[in-house]
């Protein structure tokens, strides 16, 4: 279920208790703009439903609320990666790009010992995936280190294996590139948006 005005989670919760019922398996996203509703009403409230709660009665006493088990990932968007012509904003930085690049190639994060500001993001099922990305897509000079010449390629940290490499340009034939495994993908245009 998608509500892209989650408000206090009341989607969320019903998820979870349906779940419950019936052992389903049902997923939600739940879109909350307001940062502090977010934060302390919205998923303070599903993590009450999800794990349960201790609270005091009327009398003082303390009881405690068994929760409906399941649970869900709290996540914040990052700025816009595309403007309206294609390209990407300015205001993204090196680690947004990576994040995004690492994902839309093998579906999984960044791992978490990724250096930042490093070409090599990781490696996935034995393809390495690279990013040649300084923070300023202007500079698309051969040496500017946004560009796959030979110099750069033996700056890199070295794989075996099959690799995908990100950049501005790349001055390698084709016949290079397949010799040596490399699938290059020009930023911006093969950059996915999804």
């Amino acid at each position: 279920m998608l509500d892209s005005f989650a408000g206090s989670g009341t989607t969320g919760d019903v998820v979870l208790q349906m779940n419950k019922e019936d052992g389903g398996n049902r997923r939600f996203i739940l879109v909350e703009m307001e940062n502090n509703i977010a934060q302390n009403i919205t998923a303070e409230r599903l993590k009450r439903v999800a794990q349960g709660y201790t609270y005091k009665d009327q009398k003082g006493n303390r009881k405690k609320e068994a929760g409906l088990g399941g649970g869900f990932r709290y996540c914040e968007l990052g700025v816009t990666m595309f403007d309206a012509d294609g390209q990407i904003c300015e205001e993204v930085k090196y680690n947004d790009l990576a994040q995004h690049v690492y994902f839309i190639e093998t579906g999984q994060p960044l791992p978490p010992k990724a250096k930042k500001h490093f070409p090599l993001l990781g490696i996935h099922n034995d393809t390495a995936v690279y990013l040649l990305y300084n923070g300023i897509l202007k500079d698309k000079k051969a040496n500017g280190g946004n560009v796959l010449t030979r110099a750069m390629l033996h700056s890199v940290p070295k794989h075996e294996g099959p690799k995908i490499i990100y950049g501005t340009g790349c001055l390698l034939s084709e016949e290079k590139l397949r010799e040596l495994g490399i699938t290059f993908r020009q930023i911006p245009y093969e950059v996915k948006s999804s």
